[in-house]
């Protein structure tokens, strides 16, 4: 039982460790610091959104609308950089939580389906990033003295702030999950929601949180890619609710809710980039084969899971 339980959570940290240590022999400029920067970097923003994504799957929910939500971020974060650098940061935080609270509401009270209710909600937030870019028409650009930039931008001790933000956030999220009445309820709401209702748990306000908690972090998600690419992107965040939730699962949270880490999910979100910068160092393969891997390896992760879970029950 010991052996399953260690498979289901670290297994992905196990080949993450093992994949490394092959690149960095087999392929010299894998190890070097600017690759690992720009590694690190690249995963920051996935990284952000995908543990939104961890509370919402631990409860047994699943939130489809975090990739349109990111990229209205972006485009919310470079319009409200005509009004500074608070106009930039708030405007698409305020905008973004809103549209997760207003789905945990739905979800909470109602019953209804996260897939269905998210689903609304993806095509709700690319609908508005479409209206306020006129069909994508136009694109915002943030100004180059804009203080804005240093959040996508700047850099301290050689690496950029989006990896000291993220590193941030999951140190929070980590001892939120793990050390509060809060972080320990969502895990008996995705164990059994019934059972929690009975308990006492507020079954409705915390399923409500973790669903204005995703929008949150996919609309700062958004925001740090505006300040890095200096300007609201509206083409991004296309399929990333598919890498969010895979990064999720592939780092040993359960599918179905009650079991899981952030630390798994930081592991998923590394390991997916680790995968596509090998693809890109080998040079011949396409990058496409980074998804035809990812989606082998989710598929066998999912597999594995069914059966140790059943494996333990059986036990």
């Amino acid at each position: 039982m010991l052996a399953a339980s260690v498979l289901q959570r670290q297994g992905a940290a196990v080949v993450l460790v093992l994949l490394s240590a092959y690149a960095w022999f087999a392929y010299p400029h894998f190890g070097t610091g600017d690759n690992l920067r720009d590694l690190a970097l690249q995963s920051s923003f996935l990284a952000v959104i995908a543990l939104g994504m961890t509370f919402v799957i631990i409860t047994g929910g699943i939130d489809l609308s975090v990739g349109s939500v990111y990229a209205l971020g972006g485009v919310l974060a470079a319009y409200g950089a005509r009004g500074g650098f608070f106009g930039a940061l708030l405007l698409p935080l305020a905008a973004c939580t809103a549209i997760g609270l207003v789905q945990g509401l739905i979800i909470a009270r109602t019953g209804m389906a996260p897939f269905i209710v998210t689903l609304a909600g993806m095509l709700f937030a690319r609908g508005l990033l479409l209206a306020i870019t006129h069909e994508g028409s136009e694109t915002y650009h943030i100004a180059d003295h804009s203080v804005f930039l240093n959040l996508g931008r700047g850099t301290w001790l050689g690496v950029g702030h989006p990896v000291w933000f993220t590193a941030a956030l999951f140190a929070v999220g980590a001892l939120v999950l793990r050390r509060t009445r809060f972080g320990q309820a969502l895990f008996a709401i995705g164990g059994s929601e019934s059972s929690a209702r009975l308990m006492g748990l507020p079954v409705v306000r915390d399923k409500v949180v973790v669903y204005a908690l995703s929008g949150a972090l996919a609309g700062f998600a958004g925001a740090m890619t505006a300040a890095y690419v200096q300007s609201g992107v509206t083409v991004i965040g296309v399929g990333t609710e598919l890498d969010a939730i895979a990064a999720v699962v592939i780092g040993g949270t359960l599918l179905v809710g009650g079991a899981g880490t952030v630390l798994g999910t930081l592991v998923g979100v590394l390991l997916r980039n680790v995968i596509q910068n090998i693809i890109n160092q080998i040079g011949s393969l396409d990058s496409n084969y980074q998804s035809v891997v990812s989606g082998g390896f989710l598929l066998l992760v999912v597999v594995a899971q069914r059966w140790l879970t059943t494996r333990r029950v059986r036990t």
